[in-house]
């Protein structure tokens, strides 16, 4: 089991440089995207780097410079050209000489990799194929060749290929990588500011979204994991996934429990309640809907039903037309009421919440030591896999051996409070 120990003490052993930066150095940081554009990822994310962002009253201009960039397609409405010349970095044609910056030996500090957006393929179970893990590949090659590993963010789930992604994994323990992936959903704002008690002892868990799967499906995955992993015991993987589309979603709805094939209606009006974009009739507002309405204004629900390994259960809910937020429930044993929590996404154009993420990027990069365990996201990437062939099964349940994933939580959650 990888605990934080373990984590920092494999890191200390590293045979390669690992760049740990002296508070006065700025960190040399390389982007390498699929494409930048408004409101895509990059724009998100590798734009902190460029512009800052605002922290607890004030406006943070993290100690990090772009000097380089690597992106995969320049779509009509490209801003990476503009961003460059703004910013004065330079997009090179490959990876390996974005991270060379033109020279023959790696020449940064610290790889973000956004492999979100563009033009791609999907894969038989509607999956992008987001180069994800071709771009892991070649900054990994780039560290290897060098002798040299620096910090690696890898935005959202690692590939849509569990081999690959447990594949990235493995490849960072033995380069000592220090790499830290996933959403922004753990790390933002929470109303109310709670933790889920490190230790608890959990029966199950719920989260309701919107979105699409493969896509926004990730981010509730990930908002059940960042706190079911605080479980008694830890996090020891996941025995089984079943994904419900359409009817068989009203239909595990009207069972009513678990044990008949639901999940437990107490979790799901707790969730609603915590919501602040519940769907009302014309002229109503703060209803709570009937199961009619619910119906009528989800056209394509979605569900998935996760088993860990512990017994433990957790149900992931996507009802489009019904709320646009991320909300969260679970039962706890011995608590009469739900836990629940809204995980609060602020607004476009600032969205803070991504740069509630690139907080955890920034420590990464400048320290070199994750502030929590990449194996959350390998946990969740397997998920999103399960449950998009679950999907192209007709809901079979799918037995998931390969995901029996065992880390330990970090202490504090890093969810931004202020």
């Amino acid at each position: 089991m990888l605990t934080r120990r373990t984590f920092l003490g494999a890191a200390g052993a590293a045979p390669f440089a690992v760049a740990a930066q002296e508070p006065a150095r700025r960190t040399r940081l390389a982007v390498v995207t699929t494409e930048w554009r408004d409101r895509s990822h990059a724009w998100h994310m590798a734009e902190r780097f460029i512009a800052g962002y605002p922290v607890r009253g004030r406006w943070h201009r993290p100690a990090v410079d772009v000097v380089s960039a690597y992106v995969d397609q320049f779509p009509q409405n490209d801003l990476s050209r503009g961003r460059a010349k703004e910013a004065g970095f330079t997009i090179y044609p490959s990876v390996a000489a974005a991270l060379r910056r033109g020279t023959d030996r790696l020449a940064v500090d610290a790889v973000l990799i956004i492999g979100e957006h563009g033009t791609y393929p999907d894969n038989e179970f509607g999956q992008k194929k987001y180069p994800r893990y071709e771009f892991f590949k070649q900054v990994a090659d780039v560290f290897r060749k060098d002798g040299a590993a620096r910090p690696v963010f890898n935005d959202k789930h690692l590939s849509w290929n569990w081999d690959w992604a447990k594949e990235m994994v493995d490849t960072a323990k033995e380069l000592r990588i220090p790499f830290l992936a996933g959403s922004s959903l753990p790390v933002t704002f929470r109303m109310p500011a709670i933790e889920l008690p490190l230790g608890a002892a959990v029966e199950e868990l719920m989260c309701v979204a919107f979105g699409g799967v493969d896509s926004y499906d990730f981010h509730a995955l990930e908002v059940i994991q960042c706190m079911a992993e605080r479980r008694k015991g830890g996090e020891t993987g996941v025995r089984a996934v079943q994904a419900l589309r359409g009817e068989a979603v009203w239909k595990a709805q009207a069972a009513g429990t678990w044990a008949a094939g639901g999940w437990d209606a107490a979790l799901f009006e707790a969730c609603l309640c915590r919501s602040q974009t519940l769907a009302q009739p014309p002229t109503y507002s703060h209803r709570y809907p009937t199961a009619a309405q619910v119906r009528e204004w989800v056209r394509n629900p979605v569900a998935y039903r996760i088993e860990y390994a512990d017994g433990t259960k957790a149900t992931m809910l996507l009802l489009n037309g019904l709320v646009t937020d991320f909300t969260f429930a679970a039962k706890l044993a011995g608590r009469a009421e739900p836990l629940s929590v809204l995980f609060y996404l602020p607004p476009v154009p600032n969205v803070v919440y991504s740069a509630a993420l690139m907080a955890q990027a920034e420590e990464t990069f400048r320290t070199g030591v994750p502030p929590y365990p990449v194996e959350r996201t390998l946990l969740t990437t397997g998920l999103v896999a399960a449950g998009c062939r679950s999907l192209a099964q007709d809901g079979r349940r799918l037995e998931t051996p390969h995901l029996a994933v065992r880390y330990d939580p970090p202490r504090e959650s890093r969810f931004w409070r202020d």
